[in-house]
């Protein structure tokens, strides 16, 4: 079995933990590169810790290379302080370690969209999400996987009040029926797919994951 060395972006948000938790327990991957801001402590074998400044990623081009770049970066408009600044996390920074991922020969793009992503919604989020898949797509990645899930449930000490209103709305929805495609999903489900995915051969070079897609 050939072993594959994986990349993480993102890798200290709720869904990124749970891509390196189930990477590091994945017999596939050898290594298990990481790229922060900030140092994070770890004993892990298979781990590789890479502190970056984002702004300036042509500086680390030598480090981006490895099988399959697992994208999970972004932010909040309240976290950030601006669109301008959201923009920058959520699309810029994705899409430039994207590109020199790809210009390394990395194989494969496994990217955490959003659910309703598209580049002309009149809603800032999913428009930002939207133009990032459709810019990703024009990549020579082999193979593009895009996951747009519903709302996600977070580990509990990292939940924000209004997600713990959203989670608590949609469930009891769910639970008389409605909105079954909105029903919400924990970031360890959504790892878990996310990573055994990643094994897939699928003659289909871009595949997009909608939530009815995840969940089954």
């Amino acid at each position: 079995m050939k072993k594959k060395h994986a990349l993480v972006i993102g890798a200290t948000g709720a869904s990124g933990q749970e891509i390196v938790n189930f990477l590091l327990k994945d017999p596939h991957y050898d290594t298990v590169n990481i790229f922060v801001r900030r140092k994070v402590d770890s004993a892990e074998e298979k781990l590789n810790v890479n502190v970056i400044d984002f702004s300036k990623l042509h500086l680390y081009k030598d480090l981006i290379k490895g099988d399959v770049l697992f994208s999970a970066l972004g932010t909040t408009l309240k976290n950030a302080g601006s669109k301008d600044k959201q923009y920058l996390v959520d699309y810029t920074y994705q899409y430039e370690f994207a590109k020199i991922a790809s210009e390394n020969g990395v194989d494969t793009l496994s990217l955490i969209s959003s659910i309703g992503a598209n580049k002309k919604s009149i809603f800032f989020y999913p428009k930002i999400k939207g133009k990032l898949e459709e810019s990703v797509e024009l990549l020579p990645f082999k193979k593009i996987q895009i996951y747009q899930p519903p709302s996600l449930i977070r580990q509990v000490k990292l939940m924000r009040f209004g997600e713990k209103v959203s989670i608590k709305f949609f469930q009891w929805f769910n639970n008389i029926g409605l909105f079954k495609s909105l029903k919400p999903i924990s970031v360890t489900f959504l790892a878990s797919k996310i990573v055994s995915n990643s094994h897939l051969i699928k003659k289909e070079r871009v595949t997009t994951y909608k939530p009815y897609d995840i969940f089954n």
